[in-house]
């Protein structure tokens, strides 16, 4: 890339001591500097301006810079920036926790704000566990998982991540050890022999007493996989945790409001799991910001136990100014026909990105809502691909086989046209360098 001097600088000291996500320090592969954001562009730091096709890791939903998100902001930071929740409340906590009750499923009626999606996972397990405690069971302690499902990058999570295909197997052997059921099968709306829910029960009936919870991501499992599954399914696994007598939790930090084309992704069962966490889209990818939801029986049994409340308390929790953001983001949603632009997209991708299913070295084309997935047969042509979509003026960050994209529910026409048309040719002409070398 051709950059000033002064960027050059910057680069050149982000490259010796800053570690980026999954990366090295000093780092061997330059990041890419970025001096401004607007809607769904980014302008990066050489003035090129390409479209953002990973909504900042599925999280600005109404893209970058949106002049009401900003001026809650700017309303907020006046009035009051932060302030400790330990013994205190102000009105952004109180109005956003009531949103929150009426948007997710009925039942979820207690709200514990926390600072991203990994800790808010983090807080929902250690409910779990301080439920059974609290009942007096405390030898129904461990967690139990389904394989390709990624939950986050702390301790608790990782233990819950898939622990071959996930991205934490090096610390399999100090991780506490949780139980595995096979991952549903692939497709939304498969006819599906229910093979995965025959052994995910045999496990439930083996190992109920000694299982605390169940997590999941409904619907879609994402950096496990980029995998889609049946609301049959989801629906089932609510009806055997209540059988077996497991709490469910329901990891909504990625699908939730609405990137599947539902606000919450167990609307496609119609359920209500006991506990739920989001994040990400909640301040619309504005501020760091989650939240765990938890139902009445699950609170009153916690504080009804001993020591009688929770044990958990960020310092940063339930932040006036990254509150009046979610609020905002969640009335701008809510006030616009998200349903009308996430069936508009699903659409363009599928339009789009199905003929590339048709290329030697495509293995998958699959797309749900806002989400557009192309797996590939080989994994390590990711780099080429995100490089040749960057000349095209599109910004994707593809990981092992998996190409794919989410897009700001407002992205306009030509920059969502701009962003296919720039992940086809690049598909397409990294598939042809690499024949032609083979």
């Amino acid at each position: 890339m051709n950059y000033s001097d002064h960027w050059q600088s910057l680069i050149n000291v982000d490259q010796q001591h800053i570690w980026h996500p999954y990366s090295s320090s000093p780092n061997p592969v330059a990041p890419i500097g970025v001096k401004k954001t607007q809607g769904s562009l980014i302008t990066l730091a050489d003035d090129r301006e390409v479209v953002d096709g990973m909504s900042s890791w599925w999280a600005t939903i109404h893209g970058y810079n949106h002049p009401v998100i900003m001026q809650a902001m700017k309303d907020q930071i006046d009035s009051m920036p932060h302030i400790m929740f330990g013994g205190l409340t102000h009105e952004p906590a109180v109005e956003l926790a009531k949103r929150l009750i009426k948007i997710t499923p009925d039942g979820l009626n207690k709200v514990f704000f926390a600072d991203s999606g990994s800790v808010s996972m983090e807080v929902a397990i250690k409910i779990a566990l301080q439920y059974w405690i609290s009942k007096q069971r405390p030898e129904k302690n461990r967690m139990l998982s389904i394989r390709n499902g990624y939950h986050g990058d702390t301790f608790a999570t990782m233990a819950v991540c898939d622990p071959v295909n996930g991205m934490h197997h090096l610390f399999n052997d100090v991780l506490r050890q949780s139980i595995f059921a096979p991952a549903p099968q692939m497709g939304f709306d498969i006819d599906s022999d229910n093979n995965d829910l025959a052994e995910l029960e045999q496990i439930l009936q083996s190992h109920s007493h000694e299982i605390a919870a169940l997590t999941l991501e409904p619907i879609v499992q994402g950096a496990g996989g980029m995998r889609f599954y049946r609301p049959a399914y989801l629906k089932a696994v609510r009806e055997l945790c209540t059988e077996y007598d497991v709490l469910m939790i329901a990891d909504e930090i990625a699908t939730g409001f609405g990137r599947t084309g539902k606000l919450f992704a167990c609307e496609w069962a119609n359920i209500t799991p006991d506990i739920m966490t989001i994040g990400k889209a909640l301040t619309g990818g504005n501020l760091t910001m989650a939240a765990m939801l938890c139902t009445d029986n699950v609170s009153d049994t916690i504080c009804q136990g001993e020591p009688g409340v929770l044990m958990h308390g960020p310092t940063f929790m339930a932040n006036p100014l990254a509150c009046a953001t979610a609020i905002a983001s969640i009335d701008l949603l809510l006030e616009t026909p998200w349903q009308e632009s996430i069936a508009q997209i699903e659409q363009h991708l599928r339009t789009e990105l199905s003929p590339l299913a048709e290329l030697d070295g495509v293995a998958d084309v699959r797309v749900l809502g806002a989400i557009g997935v192309i797996e590939m047969q080989r994994s390590d042509l990711g780099s080429q691909i995100q490089a040749s979509c960057l000349e095209n003026g599109a910004w994707l960050r593809p990981f092992g086989k998996l190409v794919y994209t989410m897009p700001a529910f407002n992205i306009p026409k030509e920059q969502l046209q701009q962003l296919t048309d720039a992940i086809k040719a690049a598909i397409t002409k990294t598939l042809s360098e690499f024949k032609l070398k083979g």
